[in-house]
């Protein structure tokens, strides 16, 4: 019996010694946890770059072998981004390539950073070079006062959001608040590739200023009522140079079979490359862009655009407010272009 109340009166004072055990261990192990996290930073903006620009690397390997993959499918005919089959937009007119423009309903309503025809003249002749002698009437070039990046669509042709006349207007004032926000991008041309629809792609990487990956993320947050599947990967940061529509003028006697045409096709690529690439150019302008044809911005077709200067200077570019840009170019406030066809 003695026993018996020895242990009962030994039990409160075992739990204490558990219970105080317990208290202390977690303290060892909180602490434990708080000295670690002091030598554990998070990712310095350096690092987060890098991350971006080998996942734009990984895409544009993936975009390159598009072509390798697929074959060249426009050589048999094709189809747009919008469904549209290539008859249906473009004709040969006079000895040339003609679009046929057709008025959209509703019109695509698009961000896209602005490249300056200064960098875009240069790049277009370079490719019209290659390409030009062995394609003549087969081929489309972009227009070098379009060259743009597109960004970011408030609608577009897959999901389209109709908007009124003051709806349009607070995503304009929306834009131009991001583009207070953000900076000129210093870019740099990665690589030339055509994809298998035949179109000819400059793909950039971003050497300072505010990353695609940052704009998109702003645009969406400032245009709730955009479409939630985008175009394009957040990442991306591309330009279309051309068009290619049918088989080259020059046959390829050595080998007119489709792998000599594909070969014949990565040789031009190629020389493209050779001539282009890590070609440098400063992007300073965001627009926001009413498309009222197809694929106007692509097309020469009716357009109403509004251009605002990215003129914050607190991103990664390290240019300093007002400071004067590559080759000259000076940013010199909102624009509003208007409709142009």
């Amino acid at each position: 019996m003695a026993r018996a109340i020895r242990y009962r009166c030994g039990a409160p004072w075992r739990a204490a010694a558990i219970w105080a055990l317990s208290v202390f261990l977690i303290f060892l192990v909180l602490r434990f946890c708080a000295e670690n996290s002091r030598f554990q930073s998070p990712p310095s903006n350096s690092e987060l770059q890098l991350s971006i620009m080998e996942r734009r690397s990984e895409l544009y390997d993936k975009m390159a072998r598009d072509l390798e993959e697929h074959g060249a499918a426009f050589l048999r005919g094709g189809e747009t981004s919008q469904s549209l089959s290539l008859s249906d937009i473009f004709c040969l007119k006079n000895g040339s390539v003609t679009p046929i423009l057709k008025p959209a309903d509703p019109p695509v309503r698009a961000n896209v950073l602005y490249l300056s025809s200064e960098y875009a003249a240069p790049l277009s002749q370079a490719v019209r070079d290659v390409f030009l002698p062995y394609f003549d009437e087969g081929i489309w070039f972009q227009n070098v006062s379009m060259y743009h990046f597109s960004m970011f669509h408030a609608s577009h042709h897959l999901s389209p959001v109709r908007a009124s006349d003051a709806e349009i207007e607070a995503e304009v004032r929306a834009v131009e608040a991001a583009a207070e926000e953000l900076c000129p991008l210093k870019v740099v041309l990665d690589r030339v590739v055509l994809t298998s629809t035949g179109v000819l792609l400059g793909c950039w990487q971003v050497v300072s200023g505010s990353d695609p990956l940052i704009i998109r993320e702003k645009l969406r947050k400032l245009l709730p009522r955009a479409p939630k599947e985008q175009l394009y990967d957040p990442v991306l940061l591309h330009t279309s140079f051309a068009r290619l529509l049918r088989r080259p003028k020059t046959p390829i006697r050595e080998n007119p079979t489709a792998t000599g045409q594909l070969l014949f096709l990565r040789e031009l690529v190629k020389e493209v490359n050779r001539k282009v690439r890590g070609f440098e150019a400063w992007v300073s302008k965001l627009w926001f862009v009413e498309e009222l044809d197809l694929l106007a911005l692509a097309l020469n077709g009716r357009m109403k655009v509004r251009g605002f200067d990215l003129s914050s200077c607190s991103g990664r570019s390290g240019q300093p407010h007002g400071q004067r840009l590559e080759n000259g170019l000076q940013a010199s406030g909102s624009d509003r272009i208007g409709v142009r066809r």
